[in-house]
């Protein structure tokens, strides 16, 4: 097959030996290392349910308290993982125009225990329920995207009362924290650790707050930043403000450009754009990007670069932040990102960080499989190609090539392991197909417009 070469069992194997070979030296002892990487191994198997009781089944344990163990009592330190994961990430996909990409996840969750939970918006149920808010970095390039770094949010219920941080281990110097200081949090530590990032990117929860902007514009970091249609933008040299909705209102026809910002799974994402100066004197630099989809719905964006920019660089800033959401996705559905059964702050810290390690070997892996970029677009293919692994299609493989094998290499194991990459050749070729013969019915649909 076209793309059979990308099924790389053995590249996998590496990767997955580079990472946990990083972190390694992280634990002190022998037993709490082993126990991680059963447990990594576990969270990229097919277990239904990750958690400590199926993962220690998974793994052959007599029981979860080795598991359970290393989330709560044994000595590690979460952190140093975490920066082992960066590294490691970056190092796969870094780039100097990378993106650093901050956003917020929920984890629905019973009961008034768990750390920070209490009754909040999660945009996991899309409405207000029980649960637990995390705060997540994401680093994206062209070459690929993952999940950097991670902070629970602590509500004011939880931060007014000690005795209940305490109860869970918050640690004494922990204070409240709204989501966008934790996101400029991540962000400086990151900068300060060398990650090679041009931008920063994020929601309107982030992009309408005044202190996020002034500090990522501190950190020497460009910002393209959604905003809330009623924000107010300075116009004039900045003598007066107006809300960013009644500027699209004024824009001429001409004042559109029609610009992609990055391929979905439709094919390219065609929106208008418009570029409007948003400087005041002694702040160069500050700009308005406006986006209309077909439908004319409108989006906003307060931008900002050290140096001058393209109207193209900013749309692929604005059209990278969703990939976010793609790793949220690829986190909670492939490596048990919300499987966790756990309470403190010890404990979620570090479930987290492994879940985070484990999809960075398949973010990294999806990356490294990915086919060239075609020399032209869509609008010119003639023959259809199967489409690119994706990191749901190299958990299953990986789980038929590297971790069965790696227990017990059979016959049996063999033919399964040839067996699962038939299928996933064979489902791979028919999906570009289906997707080239989509590709072709836009476009004569665009032609006919």
């Amino acid at each position: 097959m076209a793309a059979g070469h990308s099924v790389d069992p053995a590249g996998w194997q590496v990767l997955l030996d580079e990472v946990m070979g990083l972190v390694a030296g992280r634990f002190g002892r022998v037993e709490p290392r082993r126990t991680a990487w059963d447990l990594v191994l576990g969270l990229l198997s097919p277990v239904e349910r990750k958690n400590c009781w199926w993962l220690a089944e998974q793994a052959g344990h007599r029981g979860p308290q080795a598991m359970q163990r290393l989330l709560r009592t044994a000595v590690w330190d979460a952190d140093a993982v975490r920066d082992d994961v960066r590294g490691f990430v970056t190092s796969r996909l870094g780039e100097a125009d990378g993106v650093l990409i901050p956003d917020e996840t929920g984890f629905l969750k019973k009961g008034t225990g768990s750390v920070g939970v209490q009754r909040q918006y999660s945009g996991t149920a899309g409405r207000v329920e029980n649960s637990q808010v995390g705060v997540f970095l994401s680093y994206a390039s062209a070459r690929g995207r993952a999940l950097i770094d991670r902070r629970v949010y602590l509500p004011k219920s939880w931060t007014d009362d000690p005795d209940r941080c305490a109860d869970v281990g918050v640690p004494a110097e922990v204070g409240f924290a709204t989501k966008p200081q934790l996101a400029l949090d991540m962000i400086a530590q990151a900068v300060a650790a060398g990650v090679p990032a041009g931008w920063a990117a994020s929601d309107e929860l982030y992009g309408d707050n005044g202190p996020f902007r002034a500090g990522v514009q501190a950190l020497g970091l460009g910002y393209v930043l959604a905003v809330a249609r009623n924000h107010l933008v300075p116009i004039d040299g900045g003598k007066v403000r107006v809300p960013a909705e009644h500027l699209a209102d004024q824009l001429p026809a001409t004042g559109w450009h029609r610009i992609s910002c990055g391929t979905g799974s439709k094919g390219p994402r065609w929106y208008d754009w418009a570029w409007l100066d948003a400087s005041t004197p002694g702040h160069p630099g500050h700009s308005l990007l406006i986006r209309r989809g077909s439908d004319g719905t409108l989006a906003f964006y307060r931008c900002w670069s050290p140096t001058p920019t393209t109207l193209a660089d900013l749309v692929r800033v604005a059209g990278i932040r969703w990939t976010i959401e793609e790793s949220f996705q690829a986190g909670k559905s492939q490596v048990g990102l919300d499987h966790y059964q756990v309470r403190g702050w010890t404990a979620w810290h570090r479930w987290i960080t492994l879940a985070m390690l484990a999809l960075a070997v398949l973010m990294t892996a999806a990356a490294a499989a990915a086919p060239p970029p075609p020399a032209d677009s869509y609008h010119h293919a003639r023959h259809a190609t199967p489409i690119a692994l994706t990191a749901a299609e190299i958990r299953r493989l990986f789980h038929a090539l590297v971790i069965i094998p790696l227990r017990a290499l059979t016959t049996t194991t063999l033919q399964a392991a040839l067996h699962a990459r038939h299928w996933s050749d064979w489902r791979r070729d028919h999906q570009g197909r289906a997707r080239h013969s989509h590709y072709k019915r836009r476009l004569t649909m665009e032609l006919s417009t």
